[in-house]
């Protein structure tokens, strides 16, 4: 039989200390699966039910040595604030709703964090979810968060099922779509148009005396977003008098790999392509790796332009021109919006923080 080492076995006394420290501080050990309650804070602190009450969630009415005394018992005994309860009595919670397609993609990380620090500095708190890409989960983790009472929602999608967009109306609560601007949203949008900026992107390359401009893009079918770049796209391709040929245009799997794929492709079909579009950065990366692989110039036979501007775009040989996309400033206006709302206060049906459009040497 393995004998425990020094370590376990000091960690095992010092877990069987703590335990009889929080059953001590509640005047009898817990029965199993039952936490430690409010009565044994109060009996750890020496005070009534109701004084640790209001210290936790009216610390106005109660001292500051009393309510001292009250957080030094509930450090000691462990004690966790029901929040359950209190969503219960109030019929919503202090958490909102996040919903992405992934994350995986760490273009959704700026606005996350520019959710979770306006919600933070208010006191609410954020649950972040993934959808998977997917409108039926998307619907699912609507419906198991407003079972949840959240007292509002954000989603990096403006396209949802029936079944989802009832379910948002019904709820009464701030509903914030991200990732494009819909004609019509379900509350709020507070976003940029990928369709301007694609077709801002596709009309300075023509500007830049680029002819055979090709455009890169996921799934158009499925992805909402990238449908709408190739609508700007090609109404830039109108605008600056250019041939459409279904040739230059490309739809991919998101990864490096798929971008460099699409790459040698689009070089070996139609070799009098002069300028590449990708309507996301991954594609793009893997586009560069290509064509330093082959020894293909960049600018010089192949222009390259991104949708968006990841640092390592910003940092390549050479670096890529890029469109920026205000990220942060959308997390956080976005969680400002949800904010007003809450208060009673006015927010604009659509919020568009437009975008940039990075010169540098791939074009």
């Amino acid at each position: 039989m393995k004998t425990p080492s020094n370590t376990s076995r000091q960690r095992v006394i010092r877990d069987e200390k703590d335990a009889s420290a929080r059953a001590d501080a509640g005047g009898k050990r817990r029965p199993s699966g039952q936490g430690v309650r409010m009565i044994d804070v109060a009996d750890a602190a020496g005070v009534s039910l109701m004084t640790v009450s209001r210290a936790l969630r009216q610390p106005d009415l109660v001292s500051a040595e009393t309510r001292k005394i009250v957080l030094d018992a509930v450090r000691k005994t462990g004690y966790v604030t029901n929040s359950v309860a209190a969503t219960l009595a109030s019929n919503r919670s202090n958490v909102v709703g996040l919903i992405v397609p992934s994350i995986q993609n760490s273009l959704y990380a700026e606005t996350t964090k520019g959710i979770a620090d306006v919600l933070r500095a208010s006191g609410l708190h954020l649950i972040l979810a993934d959808s998977g890409n997917s409108l039926e989960e998307e619907e699912a983790l609507v419906g198991t968060m407003l079972s949840q009472r959240v007292c509002g929602l954000i989603l990096h999608n403006t396209d949802h099922t029936a079944r989802a967009v009832t379910s948002m109306e019904n709820a009464g609560i701030p509903i914030i779509e991200t990732g494009d601007i819909p004609a019509d949203p379900i509350d709020m949008a507070v976003s940029y148009s990928n369709a301007e900026a694609s077709s801002a992107m596709t009309l300075h390359l023509a500007r830049r005396g680029y002819k055979r401009i090709a455009f890169v893009s996921l799934d158009t079918k499925t992805n909402r977003r990238a449908s709408e770049r190739l609508r700007g796209y090609l109404a830039a391709l109108k605008s600056a008098g250019l041939r459409k040929d279904p040739r230059l245009i490309r739809e991919a799997a998101p990864g490096i790999a798929s971008g460099a794929e699409v790459m040698s492709q689009l070089m070996k079909v139609t070799p009098a392509v002069d300028a590449i579009f990708f309507a996301g950065d991954v594609l793009a990366l893997g586009a560069l790796f290509e064509a330093q692989r082959q020894g293909w110039k960049i600018p010089g036979r192949i222009a390259i332009a991104s949708f968006d501007d990841l640092p390592v775009l910003q940092h390549s040989v050479p670096r890529v021109t890029c469109l920026r996309l205000p990220r942060l400033d959308v997390g956080r206006r976005s969680a400002q919006a949800l904010l007003d709302r809450l208060q009673g206060l006015d927010a604009p049906v659509h919020l568009n923080l437009g975008f940039e459009i990075i010169q540098r040497e791939s074009t």
